[in-house]
């Protein structure tokens, strides 16, 4: 029997789906599979605010998540962001509760981010040394000074701070939180700069060949220096949303948070080994672990842990995925 004509054009255009695209592609279907059992299950889940929730739930983590894109796309890594989340919601805290100006409480939360990313791009650049371990360091940095800042929680009861946390933006009858439209304000920027800009050509340059990168006069070292400044500032931008989010700052806090973040870019189909991803795979990604998060607590039989179980099973499926997707590149 042989194929007809129109048969071949049909499969022939299926493989015309960039192989990029497939990783984010899956994050999609997988998302809208997800949502779907959660409807058919139980009723409410299908309330646009159940939605809006998982963003307000999971605005901090988004805004981290896009800054270790950025990192993950050049091939490194930054297990550092969990810290200095906790790090910037305990400095936050600490000057609030001195009665600091809300202003310069900003400033400063802002600047420990990009500080301590700078130094680490710097270190990883001149003395050629692996993102893995310099990040480690920034982690157990990041983290002693969160306990030596105070060894118990510090409350906030500053009013700017407690206004924004309370501050609801009406959409409709539902409503969302002014860490919402930040964390969205920052994907915006983040996929703007990728697609768009000088700085985001280099770093998909770099991730897909450093080696080739270099030959071709890109500023490789400064771009490097930069993605890690970016995903610090986001880290520092993160626990300003997250101190928004739990009026407080605790040296444990976000513990583990940075492998929250690396599963949600994983999923969202960025590759671990750079050069291919983008923001809104990224999104998707902090959407999947959310709706997780929703299903579990809507059953309300299973323990947080299956969270961690499905998370892993996943990132087991898309790393697999993305080396599938490899092979037949070659």
């Amino acid at each position: 029997m042989t194929t007809t004509p129109l048969a071949v054009r049909a499969d022939r255009a299926w493989w015309r789906v960039p192989q990029r695209h497939v990783p984010v592609l899956a994050t999609f279907v997988l998302l809208l599979v997800m949502y779907g059992v959660g409807v058919s299950q139980y009723r409410a889940f299908s309330n646009i605010q159940v939605v809006f929730n998982i963003f307000i739930d999971n605005g901090f983590l988004l805004v981290v998540a896009v800054g270790m894109t950025f990192v993950i796309l050049t091939g490194g890594i930054d297990l550092s962001v969990g810290s200095v989340v906790a790090m910037t919601a305990m400095v936050s805290a600490s000057l609030l509760r001195d009665g600091v100006n809300p202003a310069l409480v900003l400033v400063v939360a802002l600047l420990i981010g990009p500080t301590l990313g700078f130094a680490m791009g710097c270190v990883i650049h001149f003395f050629d040394i692996q993102p893995f371990i310099v990040t480690l360091a920034g982690m157990f940095f990041a983290r002693g000074m969160c306990t030596w800042i105070s060894s118990t929680s510090i409350p906030i009861t500053e009013g700017f701070w407690t206004s924004a946390a309370q501050e609801r933006i009406r959409i409709g009858e539902n409503f969302v939180s002014v860490s919402v439209l930040i964390a969205l304000a920052v994907v915006g920027v983040a996929a703007f700069t990728l697609a768009y800009t000088r700085l985001g050509r280099n770093v998909y340059a770099i991730g897909g060949n450093p080696q080739s990168a270099l030959l071709m006069g890109l500023p490789v070292g400064r771009t490097k220096i930069a993605v890690y400044t970016i995903s610090g500032l986001c880290s520092a931008v993160g626990g300003i949303l997250l101190s928004f989010y739990t009026l407080s700052g605790a040296p444990l806090i976000a513990v583990g948070m940075e492998l929250d973040v690396i599963a949600a870019v994983v999923i969202g189909g960025t590759l671990l080994t750079g050069g291919s991803g983008y923001v809104f795979g990224t999104v998707l990604g902090v959407l999947v672990l959310g709706v997780i998060q929703t299903l579990i607590t809507f059953d309300g039989t299973l323990s947080s842990w299956w969270t961690k179980i499905v998370i892993g099973a996943l990132l087991f499926a898309f790393i697999l995925l993305q080396r599938l997707v490899g092979i037949r590149k070659k």
